[in-house]
């Protein structure tokens, strides 16, 4: 198999270009030279930015001297680290066993079909990212979803997707200034 190197130019376009890793600044002020700040700083680049781009690597490398490698195994690694920016809203549909048994495979299956994503994907429009967590605590409320904050259960496939059509029909309302 031959592995399709990309292009230097190619990369420069890409739209992570207009990151203002200034916003960095402070984070890599407050944390440079502490024993394990790793994981803090990955999780405040996130909080600036709302996932790691890969500009940010770079400047985490270059001003602490944390190896590319370290820091792109640990935000690999853990679940809470996106490389990718996530919708305005992130459903987590829990496929914890008490869901699994109440049939969240077909709520998920419902939404999955209703916002043309995978697990873990981002609609186009960038309102909704969806994935499925092993467990959100809420057992006796199964099946459960969340959305920010707000946690929705003894769902329905057609209850769940009411929720994510109210929440769309909100923010249209909101783009058109209702």
């Amino acid at each position: 198999m031959r592995v399709k190197r990309i292009s230097p130019e190619a990369e420069s376009q890409s739209p992570e270009q207009d990151i203002d890793t200034s916003l960095m600044d402070p984070l890599i002020q407050k944390f440079r030279g502490k024993k394990g700040n790793l994981i803090p700083l990955l999780q405040g680049v996130q909080e600036i930015y709302g996932y790691i781009p890969r500009q940010a690597f770079v400047k985490l490398n270059q001003k602490t001297g944390l190896e590319l490698n370290e820091l792109y195994g640990v935000a690999t690694f853990y679940a809470q680290f996106r490389l990718t920016p996530a919708g305005k809203h992130i459903i987590k549909m829990c496929h914890g066993t008490a869901c699994h048994v109440q049939n969240v495979t077909d709520i998920t299956d419902q939404l999955i079909d209703y916002l043309n994503v995978k697990d873990g994907e981002t609609t186009t429009d960038q309102l909704f990212t969806l994935e499925t967590v092993a467990c959100l605590g809420c057992c006796s409320l199964a099946p459960v979803m969340m959305i920010g904050e707000e946690t929705y259960g003894k769902l329905s496939p057609k209850a769940a997707l009411k929720v994510i059509k109210e929440i769309k029909r909100n923010e249209v309302k909101k783009d058109q200034g209702q």
